[in-house]
């Protein structure tokens, strides 16, 4: 059972935070208008030109890098009840100093040097191209090094794409989501490293990072919005 997930307490964000999240929410409205003008999505951009929508299959292939941010993205799908999701992550060069993998990490087969790479949220899709949620995901799901949640959420701010392959509009809405649910995703980052710890718990004998029983680590539903009108109602108190 995951972890219940704690409301967000609108007081305690920070002005100038508050203020880069409206920023964010025009972005996210902004690319969602030009696309839809031509009756497009964000996910219809990443899967032209790909062949056939297969499950698990990465789109598009060969995922989504920036060389100068080191961000990177893809989008497929294997879960019921949506569509499919993106998976963001950020690679070791972009992250801030500081950042190093959990001690477990040491003398495992998992990324290490440039190409460790941290998955940071992944958002669940419909099939109109709409954002529905957001979680986290066991190490083992993504093939990632596993950071422990305090650098995570250091690295959200440093998640961008800022290059037009394959969808300029695509791309510049994946960095704004990041900043729009900000708080919802240091949430979803916290609840995932409380699961860890109450699986490891719950079952010593098992690698808690390769457990194939356990893979959604914490889940939310998120609504654009809902969100844009919250940040502007905490704004204005």
């Amino acid at each position: 059972m995951l972890p219940e997930m704690k409301p967000i307490d609108w007081t305690t964000l920070a002005r100038e935070d508050l203020q880069a999240m409206q920023d964010a929410g025009r972005e996210v409205a902004e690319c969602f208008r030009v696309l839809r003008k031509v009756n497009l999505n964000v996910v219809g951009e990443v899967l032209k030109g790909q062949g056939q929508f297969v499950q698990l299959t990465h789109f598009p292939q060969g995922d989504v890098y920036d060389r100068e941010t080191h961000a990177q993205y893809y989008y497929h799908a294997h879960r019921t009840g949506e569509h499919g999701h993106f998976h963001l992550f950020l690679r070791a060069k972009g992250m801030p100093s500081g950042c190093a993998p959990v001690p477990e990490a040491a003398n495992r087969d998992w990324p290490a040097g440039d190409q460790a790479l941290s998955h940071l949220v992944a958002i669940s899709m419909d099939r109109f191209g709409a954002p529905t949620g957001m979680f986290t995901t066991n190490r083992w799901v993504t093939a990632e090094t596993w950071y422990p949640g305090p650098d995570v959420r250091r690295m959200l701010p440093h998640f961008a794409v800022d290059h037009a392959w394959p969808s300029w509009p695509t791309n510049r809405w994946l960095t704004a989501m990041v900043r729009l649910f900000r708080p919802q995703i240091e949430a979803l980052v916290d609840a995932r490293d409380a699961a860890l710890a109450a699986r490891r718990k719950a079952h010593p004998d098992r690698d808690v990072f390769e457990d194939r029983d356990f893979e959604v680590l914490s889940e939310s539903a998120i609504d654009v919005d809902a969100q844009i009108a919250a940040v502007a109602q905490a704004l204005a108190r």
